[in-house]
């Protein structure tokens, strides 16, 4: 069994400096620890995977295509692979856990 703890991943991420930890890779997903300050800009790019985003906590609006809606801590957003998508108005911090199946290409 491979288990995480939320609070050891946060640190790990913070302590890399970047937004994005990828945290878990098999071939047919992966999962990250994603997390935006209140104000922030998402400047991701639409993945070629399908996508779930679990927010853990914070507040803000996430658009899909031309669907936008609000998100807050228990909600749960598929994007399908392809499809624009962003966080954004972020009034409290996310922490977003990430799954991509299958496992997210590597960035160029």
């Amino acid at each position: 069994m491979t288990a995480f703890e939320l609070g050891r991943l946060s640190t790990e991420r913070r302590d890399a400096g970047r937004p994005y930890l990828e945290f878990l890779r098999v071939p047919a997903l992966s999962m990250g620890l994603y997390v935006l300050a209140a104000g922030a800009a998402d400047l991701q790019q639409p993945h070629a995977e399908d996508e779930v985003y679990y927010v853990v906590e914070g507040r803000g609006r996430i658009q899909v295509a031309s669907e936008d809606r609000m998100v807050e801590p228990g909600i749960v957003v598929f994007v399908p692979a392809g499809v624009p998508h962003h966080f954004h108005d972020i009034t409290e911090g996310l922490t977003l856990l990430v799954f991509f199946a299958p496992a997210e290409s590597p960035a160029p």
